[in-house]
Order: structure tokens, then sequence, then C-alpha cells
């Protein structure tokens, strides 16, 4: 294990050098670089309004980026901050001394209440101009308003609640008419739902909030300076608009839930948080005399809506008696409390203070801090100005902190697109997971960081955790990538030799037999992992080895069932005599060259079982293949087993229709072996003729004399068409089949006829059957009673073949009198032949002065000429040039040489008085006369009518202009 440990080491050389290297100018040892370019904007960035108001501001609301301001005592100022250039100014009308107390403005930014110290309440709608007081909310000094999200409008509120200085809590409704603005009361009602109090009496109720759960149930929070109630109750569906004094009646006779602390300042402000694409806030802070309660909110619970509750006391330089907080702000991590000349931020974390921003004494004090929940802004202002605060990335250390309190999951959540800041995370987790012995959760961890290899694997080898550093190389080698094949081969090894140490101690423990089958089967996996299947085959060497050495032939088999290493898993189960099973292997994998290796094997043991998978395998075997483990079978083997090769072989000829000799050859001394009657049959269905017999003919021959098969022998001759010893040996046989052979050689008479003869000579020398001679004769007509006469003995009397000596004189009678009819024949035709000849002599021809030749249409006296039956005439040289051309290669070369000849002898004397031999003088020489030498060439010229003839007709298909020619005719006629 150490060894393997060690190569790892070095084929991690060099990223530790690069690690080291990075350590040494103060890079973390993660080995991320964690450098900052530019300088990180804070979370909370203060931007200053460029706006100077006319007068001081009194209140300042905002929400769905609409802004409201109460500026000085009868001004109202309202800002889009989508179209912040279009400010638009309301007055309020107001004669009295009267101010504004406070405004609330809902969540679409549509309506805005603006409460009087007077104990009034005036209403604007964004879409109007004129404000209107409400007549039924006179008397009362409104405290705060929970707006309804649910059922709200740009016209119509809905049901709301409202809160007041003297504890009471209203539901109320506001609409603006469709028609003419304000025809009617805004305020459609106004009544009294429930009254909140302290140990004193009543308290003003500070904050209300409505909120709305799962299955229709509605939670109501309300505080007053000291306590937090809960209303929580459903509201029938499709009653929602009648409001929730249902909810309120609920607890008419009985408090609701509340929490309360002793201290207060006269006050108390909670705030929401609700993440983007959400409805519901997730969280609270309610800023109170002891400090700020924060929680979550879980509205799957049934009777209150506040969770995970904790109370994070003031920082130490809040003095609530001299500097007490104004106003709080929740955000995702964090609440900001409003000081009359600065801003504090907390986070809800661990109550930290992480910003705290100080303004100068120029711009005033800080007189209110509001959030606009839709776009995430916090504004504060003072009487001279407005500031804004931008929140940038609030998650950005946040995981530094749940990392610090252990909570791990978060910190990784909040930082997994930050590699650097992910592996110190993982890193402290695993630290602390091994810490508190959780070493399989540590070696998880461990293995996701960059920390060295080395290292790690050392620290769990010293406390005796092998589960844990397998699991840890196990994701270690799931991350390597696949060009570090060093590391993955060296992980996989060290890996197999951990599983198979660890098998090996369990096996012999019957009481970890569950924990043994656990592991057998993780190993398994392992070996079976899609991902590490090419680094086990390229090394399945070494692994076979570590598995040889731990003696695990079962995961031995296994790992080569993995890698199709089929040879190796049938060789085992040969040796540990499972054929059967090795069978099974071949079979299931169809592999021709394991079949070809291992049947020898398997026939001896399971014969008929191995020629079914043959069988079964089809044409992919090549049987010739298999043929040496049929014959060391077959001649160690009964007949009964050596059926089993007759079987196979019968199914390669008859069903595969192999057409191989050795495939034949060997069947057939199976036959000649062990089944003579099928070897006839085999025979006769391959047929008589040579070129289609797939077996050796002279192999067959031999083969079947050797087992004395006469009958096939005869077969064979005949297919060989040796006829005469086909004949002889059948005779040894059957008379029957001798004469079948016999009349074999139709196209031979003679040969026929002898073969008889042996037949007859063999009926009448050895079996002296004189009737079955007789016999013979009428068989075959070739023969004659003279042919088989002199077979006979002496002392035969004439009596046996009298009738067949009178048969033979009738046929030489019949035979005498169809010559002499056939010479009378000859002798007709002959004298007619004789008559033509004579007529021929005396046939001539006669041609006109006029005569012109056919060809050139030149008179045709004028040279040497030609005169055809047809009537058609041609000069000599004019037939010549049109023969000539259409002459075969030989001819034309016959003819040119008789020519040639012709010239050699010399022009005619002039003399009319010629010697008659003048013509024969070089006959002597051994050379043709001349006139001979005019009929050859006469022969080959006129021998037709170039016109009429053959030759005019075998020229049909040629064109009237030679080809080669064509071109210069062509241009002949331009």
């Amino acid at each position: 294990m150490a060894s393997i440990l060690d190569e790892y080491e070095d084929s991690l050389y060099r990223s530790a050098s690069v690690q080291q290297s990075r350590a040494s100018v103060g890079i973390p040892h993660s080995g991320y670089v964690n450098a900052r370019l530019e300088k990180e904007t804070p979370i909370f960035n203060k931007q200053r309004i460029d706006f100077a108001p006319p007068e001081k501001i009194n209140s300042l609301v905002v929400s769905s980026n609409q802004l409201c301001m109460s500026l000085g005592k009868d001004t109202l100022l309202r800002i889009d901050l989508g179209k912040p250039d279009e400010p638009n100014q309301v007055e309020l009308g107001r004669k009295d001394e009267a101010k504004v107390y406070k405004m609330f403005l809902d969540h679409t930014g549509s309506h805005l209440l603006i409460a009087l110290n007077t104990g009034e309440c005036l209403y604007l709608n964004r879409s109007v101009q004129k404000v209107r007081a409400l007549s039924r909310w006179k008397g009362h000094l409104i405290e705060s308003v929970g707006w309804n999200k649910f059922l709200g409008s740009e016209t119509n509120t809905g049901p709301i609640l409202v809160g007041t200085a003297q504890g009471q809590i209203y539901e109320a409704e506001i609409s603006v008419s469709e028609g003419s603005l304000f025809s009617t009361n805004p305020d459609q009602y106004f009544r009294q739902v429930y009254t909140l109090e302290e140990e004193s009496g009543p308290a003003p109720v500070c904050c209300l909030e409505i909120e709305r759960g799962i299955e229709g149930k509605f939670f109501i929070i309300a505080t007053t300076r000291k306590r937090l109630f809960q209303f929580v109750g459903k509201v029938p569906e499709g009653t929602e608009q009648q409001g929730f004094s249902s909810i309120f009646t609920m607890h008419a006779d009985h408090l609701p839930s509340f929490r309360e602390f002793p201290a207060n300042f006269g006050f108390s402000e909670i705030a929401f948080y609700t993440p983007k694409l959400r409805s519901n806030p997730r969280s609270f802070a309610w800023m109170m005399g002891n400090g700020v309660l924060y929680g979550t909110l879980d509205y799957s619970r049934p009777d209150s809506i506040l969770s995970d509750e904790r109370v994070w006391v003031y920082p130490s330089d809040i003095d609530i008696t001299v500097n007490k907080p104004i106003s709080i702000v929740l955000t995702q991590f964090h609440f900001l409390l409003l000081l009359p000349d600065r801003v504090k931020a907390v986070c809800t974390l661990n109550g930290q203070v992480v910003f705290q921003d100080l303004f100068l004494e120029k711009f005033g004090l800080l007189t209110r801090m509001i959030k606009d929940p839709t776009v995430q802004q916090i504004w504060i202002h003072t009487e001279k100005v407005v500031f804004r605060y931008h929140v940038q990335r609030e998650s950005r250390d946040v995981w530094k902190m749940y990392m610090n309190m252990n909570k791990f999951d978060l910190a990784k959540e909040y930082c997994k697109d930050r590699p650097e800041c992910l592996d110190i995370v993982l890193a402290k987790e695993a630290e602390h997971c091994f810490q508190n012995k959780r070493y399989l959760d540590s070696a998880k961890c461990y293995a996701l960081t960059q920390n060295y290899f080395e290292e790690i694997a050392l620290k769990f080898i010293e406390a005796k955790q092998e589960e844990a550093l397998m699991e840890f190389l196990i994701k270690k080698l799931s991350n390597l990538k696949p060009s570090e094949k060093t590391q993955t081969t060296l992980l996989t090894t060290w890996l197999t030799e951990l599983y198979l140490n660890w098998l090996g101690v369990l096996e012999g423990d019957p009481s970890q037999r569950n924990l043994y089958l656990d592991i057998r089967e993780k190993f398994r996996t392992f070996l079976s992992s899609p991902k590490n299947k090419d680094c086990l085959f390229n090394n399945r060497a070494s692994i076979y080895e570590l598995l040889a050495s731990h003696g695990d032939t079962e995961h031995m088999v296994y790992f080569a069932v993995i890698m199709q290493d089929y040879e190796r898993v049938v060789a085992h189960h040969c040796q540990h005599d499972e054929y059967d099973e090795a069978l099974n292997v071949l079979s299931r994998h169809r592999d021709e060259k394991l079949f070809y290796k291992f049947s020898p094997v398997l026939i001896q043991h399971i014969p008929k079982k191995v020629v079914d998978a043959w069988i079964s395998m089809g044409s992919r075997l090549d049987a010739r293949n298999l043929i040496p483990a049929l014959v060391n079978y077959s001649q160690s083997a009964s007949t009964q087993q050596i059926n089993e090769a007759i079987r196979y072989m019968e199914f390669c000829v008859y069903q595969l229709e192999e057409t191989q000799q050795a495939i034949h050859n060997y069947l057939l001394s199976l036959y000649a072996l062990c089944r003579p009657d099928s070897l006839l049959s085999y025979l006769e269905q391959a047929g008589t003729n040579p070129n289609r017999i797939h077996y050796d003919l002279k192999y067959a021959l031999r083969l079947c004399a050797e087992h004395g098969h006469h009958h096939a022998c005869v077969h064979i001759y005949k297919v060989m068409e040796l006829y005469e010893e086909a004949v002889d040996l059948a005779l040894q046989v059957d008379v029957d089949l001798a004469k079948t052979c016999a009349d074999l050689p139709e196209d031979d008479e003679e040969l026929r006829k002898k073969l008889w003869l042996k037949i007859a000579r063999h009926v009448v020398q050895e079996e002296k059957d004189v009737k079955k001679a007789m016999a013979c004769l009428s068989s075959c007509a070739l023969l004659k009673i003279e042919d088989v006469l002199p077979f006979f003995p002496d002392f035969v009397t004439i009596d046996h073949f009298k009738e067949a000596i009178c048969n033979s004189l009738e046929d030489y009678n019949k035979h005498i009198e169809e010559l002499k009819r056939e010479m009378e024949e000859a002798t007709q035709s002959a004298k007619r032949i004789r008559e033509d000849i004579q007529e021929m002599r005396n046939k001539y021809g006669s041609v006109e002065p006029q005569e012109k030749c056919a060809a050139c249409d030149f008179p045709l006296l004028n040279r040497p000429f030609y005169l055809f039956l047809c009537g058609h005439m041609f000069h000599y040289d004019c037939l010549l040039q049109a023969v000539f051309p259409n002459l075969p290669a030989y001819k034309q070369a016959k003819l040119e040489d008789l020519q040639k000849k012709l010239a050699a002898t010399g022009q005619p004397s002039k003399s009319h008085h010629r010697p008659k031999d003048a013509d024969t003088i070089s006959l002597g020489k051994g050379q043709q006369s001349r006139e001979q030498i005019k009929a050859d060439i006469d022969d080959i010229v006129a021998a037709e009518c170039v016109y009429c003839g053959e030759l005019m007709i075998r020229s049909i298909d040629k064109p009237f202009i030679d080809p080669q020619k064509y071109e210069e005719e062509m241009q002949s006629w331009l």
C-alpha cells in the first residue's frame, strides 16, 4: 500500500511543486489564486439624491418605484422613479395648523394615506390630483396600516387593517369610483375589529402585516411597544372580500398568542424580507426595547408563523436612553438600524456589525429609513437631504459566516460559483468531520478539495480508517480527468488491493456475513463501472495478478466476464469440471474462436449438448475447424456417441449445404464405419455428375473397399465412368446391378457390347444358366447368338437356343435386303449427277456488244469479264475490287499469293499454235500451271455474284462510307 502511495506522490510531484511555489508567495494552500484586481464595492452603496427640496421634508414613503414626499405644511410631491424628471406636485389644501404625522403607501404604489396630527386622514390615488378626506376615519391618529396584497388593485384597496395610537384595530376599504372622480366617499366602511393592550392598558398599534398561508389560512401580525401579537384563522373561500373580522372574532374571549419583552423606548417597528419572484416574506426583524427579534416565517405551522426566533441585542455603542434606533430595514442577511447620525448594518447570522455609515452634521438629523420591497432599494432622509442605498452582492461573504457556524451546506450553497472559496469550505468541513470521527464524511469532503493527496491519505492510514481511505480514493478517482491516466491507474490498482484485503478479512468471519456481501457488491460495482472500464482493461494483467495473489477465483471470473475475457472464464470452468457452465458461456457470447479451442475438451464430457450448441451457431462455425475435435472424440467413443458427430455432419451437409470436401469425406468415413445403410443413400443423393460431387471419389472408393461396401464401390465406379470395373464388381454382388452398369455408356456401343459379353460369359460359365444367358440376348440388342455361342460348352444341345439362332438368321436376311436397296439408290443418284454435269458443260450465255459492267458502267467487252447465271456482268478487275475487302483474311492472303504466281508465269505467247503442253512444262518442277492458277483465282473471286450472293447479305450492316475515310469524303463534297 505504501509503495502505491509513493508512486502516486511521484505522479503528483509536478502539481505539488506548483502548489508549493504558490504557497511561498502567499497563495492559499488550496491552490487557487485569490487576487482582486479591482477594489470591491461595498455591499451597501450609498448615493445622495440630487434633489434640493424647497421646504423641509416631513415624511417620505416609497413602493413599486413610486416615491411620495411631504414638504412643509401643505405640499405633497409624487415622483415616478422610472421617470424622475417628471415630478407631480399636489397641494393638500389645508388652512389650519395641521401637520403630516405619517404617510402610508400600498405595495402597488397606487393608494396613499396621509395621517395628520389632528386625528384626520387624507387619501390620494395615483391616478388623480385631488386629495380627499376620509370622514369615517376622523378622530383617530393613525399609527399603522396593514395592506391587502391579495385583493387590492389600483382603484380599490380591498379590506385593509388600520392601527391607531389608542390601540384600536379597524377594518376599512377605500375605493375610487369608475365614473367621475370621487363622486362618492372613497372610504366604503370603517369598523373596529379589535383592541391591543399591554399590562397598563391599550397601547399604540405600531405595525400591522397581513399574510396568507396555505389552505386559505391568514396570519395577521400586530405589534405594540412591547408585544408582538399573531392572529391566525381561515377566511371561508369566496368571503375574502368581506374582510378579516371573523379572524378577530375568534380571539374575542381570549388573548391571541404574543411575544412580550420588558423594555421599550416608546415605539417599535417590524420589517420583512421578501425574496424576488415570491409574494410572501421569508423572514422578519422586530425592533423593540430589548433588541431586534429576528426569525423566519413558516407558513405551514398551525398557530404561529414565527420560526427560528432569536434576539440580537443592540451594539454596545447604542444606548436606547440617549440615541435609540429610529427605523429598521431587513435584507436577506442583514438588518439596518437607523440612528440619528448613522446607519449600522448587522448580520442576521452572527449579530456582528458589518457596516456603519456616519452622516455629516450638515445634512441634519436622520429622520426615517424605508425600503422599496419591489426593487430592494433603501431610502433615508433628513429634513433637507435624501439618500439611497443599493444592495450589491449581499451574499458575497455569507459563506464565511456559515462556515464558522459549521453550517457547511449553506456555506457551499453561497460560494458554489467561487471555487477558491468552496475549496476552503470543503477543507474546513472535512477537518471538522475528521475531528468528530465522521471519517466517511470527511473523506468525501477531502476528495473534493485541492489539498495534498499524500497528506490526506496518510492521515486516514495513521487513523487506521481503511473504509474512509477507500471512500476518499473512490471520490478522488471519480474527479480525475480522462487525461490523468497515470493517477487513474494507480488509484484503481490501490482500490482493488484495499477491496481484496477487506474481503479477505471478512470472508472468514461468519458474523460479518452481511457486511461481506455489501462490500462484495461495492467491489463488483467498482469493477464494472463504465468510467473505470478503460483503465481496468488496459491494466487487466495487473488486476489478474492481484486477484490471483489473493486466491479470489470468484472475482477473477467476474472480472474476466466484465473484461469480456471469456477464454479465461471458460478455461476456469473446464479446470473445475464445470462443463455445463463453460458451454453456457460459449453459447451466450457466441465466439467462434472459443468454440474451436474448447470443443475438444467439452465434447468428451457433454457431446449432445456441445453438438446442440454447434447447431445453434449455424453457419457462424466453420465445421472444418471442428473436425479435429470430432476425430479425437470418435476414436475413443462408442457407436452411440459417434452418432452425435454424424448428427452435426449431417446438419452441415443437408441444412447448411456445406460443399467443403473435408466435411463430406469425414461424413463418408463415419457412414462407412457405423452406418453402412446411410452410406449408399448419401452417395446416390450426391448424384453421378463428378463436377457436382463434393467428396473425394478416390478416397471414397478406397474407404468403401476397405470396409467391404461393394454396392457403394459399384456406385463410385459408375460416377468415375469406370464401367468395366463397375460391372466386374457388380457381378460379384448382383447380375441385375451389373446389367444397369452395362447400359450406362450409351454413346459407346462397342463398350456396351463388351460389358454385356462379360455379363453373358459370367452367366454361362459361372452360373451355367442357359435361360438367363438367352435373357441377356433379349436385354441387349447389340448381342447376337453367335457372340455368346463360344461361351457354351460342347455338350449343350441346340434346343436351348434354336429360337435365338432363327431370329439371328432372319435379322441377317433383312440386313441384306436393306443393303441391296441402298445400292440401287446410289446407282440412280450417280446417273443423275453425270447427266447434270453433261448439261452444265453444254450451257452458255450470250453477251451483246452494248453490254456494260455492272460496277463501273463501262463497256463490258473492252476488258476480261465475268458473266453470272443471274445476268450480272463485271470486269475482272472491278469484280476483284468489290470482292477483295469482304474476303476473310486468309483468303485475301491466298488471293494475293495467286496473283503473284500468275504474274511470275509471264504473258502467254501471241502465236495461235502454242504447244499443248506449253503450260505444263514446269509441272515436273513442282509448280502449278497458269491455267490452274487462273482457276484458283476464279474459285475465290467468282464463286458467286457479288450482288446476289451471300457477300451482299453479310455486308448489309456496313456503312456506305468507310468511317476511316469519312472526313476525306466529306471534304471532297465541299
